[in-house]
């Protein structure tokens, strides 16, 4: 147990940047807990802080080791807490990161009924327009729209999505309904904007057409409601602007033939002590993503044709 009592004195010293504070929390003095640190240092043979007289900075060894000693923690305690209540149920906090489209349209009603089923797992969602492909240590499973990037994490299909054309009626009767990919250059059109910059290029079936007369906003909602408003074309997915095409606030443009499907993957470190609720997660989300997609993957094709502008 020593050294799981090591690896909860590396946690304590990170989360409160502090030797000191890490070594009273454990009940011992200062020294102990420095010496502490070197032993499991000289054990690595890499150095997991950067010690001034003013701060505790973790190295990026210490990142890494310090992420694992996080999950093998919290393994631990969740497998005692499984003995204890003679139980299989699983614990502890989930953190999960998405698109913030995904996560209002989809993602927030499939960890509504994975808490309904798990009470005792705490959930941390982190949702962001401008996520990138890489999984933060801190993230447990990261749900990505799109190819794959990232050889050394494991991927889990989920269900295919697509991607559509859509516009409001006014917009359509203001500026034609455009015939060819290339149209939609000189059109006015609605784009999403993350950190890699405006994403205006879109691939319209065969087709890549780059968009040159754009508002652009970090917010997707934000380019669903213009696109409502009739302020242009919008180049979105389907689960995102599903009840709009029902409704009649949006019509979809040229689909399915200017539409094109793209993977949803749950992505996560590749770890041995991975918990259980992770694993249980990732079970669930495999289960319910084709449930609970707007449209299913079946009826897509059949609803884009149906739903385009005539």
């Amino acid at each position: 147990m020593n050294r799981f009592s090591d690896m909860q004195l590396l946690i304590d010293a990170a989360d409160l940047c502090s030797m000191s504070a890490a070594g009273r929390r454990a009940g011992l003095s200062p020294a102990a807990a420095s010496a502490c640190v070197q032993r499991v240092e000289a054990m690595l043979g890499a150095r997991l802080f950067e010690r001034t007289t003013r701060q505790l900075r973790l190295t990026e060894e210490g990142r890494i080791y310090i992420a694992s000693c996080r999950v093998a923690i919290e393994t631990m305690k969740e497998a005692e807490r499984a003995v204890r209540s003679g139980t299989g149920e699983v614990s502890g906090t989930l953190r999960v990161s998405a698109p913030s489209d995904l996560g209002r349209n989809l993602l927030v009603h499939i960890l509504d009924s994975f808490m309904v089923n798990h009470p005792d797992v705490r959930v941390a969602l982190t949702l962001s327009d401008s996520l990138s492909r890489f999984v933060p240590d801190d993230i447990d499973v990261a749900i990505r729209v799109g190819p794959l990037e990232n050889g050394d994490l494991v991927a889990r299909h989920l269900a295919d999505s697509w991607r559509v054309v859509c516009a409001s009626p006014t917009c359509i009767a203001t500026h034609g309904m455009p015939s060819h990919p290339e149209d939609l250059a000189d059109l006015p059109t609605l784009v999403l904007t993350t950190n890699a910059g405006p994403r205006n290029e879109w691939r319209l079936g065969d087709e890549v057409v780059r968009v040159r007369r754009y508002h652009e906003c970090t917010d997707s909602e934000v380019i669903r409601t213009w696109a409502v408003l009739g302020r242009g074309f919008a180049y979105r997915q389907l689960w995102a602007v599903a009840a709009d095409v029902q409704e009649g606030r949006l019509m979809l443009v040229n689909a399915p033939a200017w539409s094109s499907s793209t993977p949803i993957h749950a992505m996560y470190h590749s770890n041995v002590f991975q918990p259980l609720r992770v694993r249980r997660f990732v079970d669930f989300l495999q289960t319910e993503f084709p449930r609970r997609l707007p449209i299913h993957t079946e009826a897509v094709t059949g609803f884009l044709s149906a739903k385009q502008p005539r």
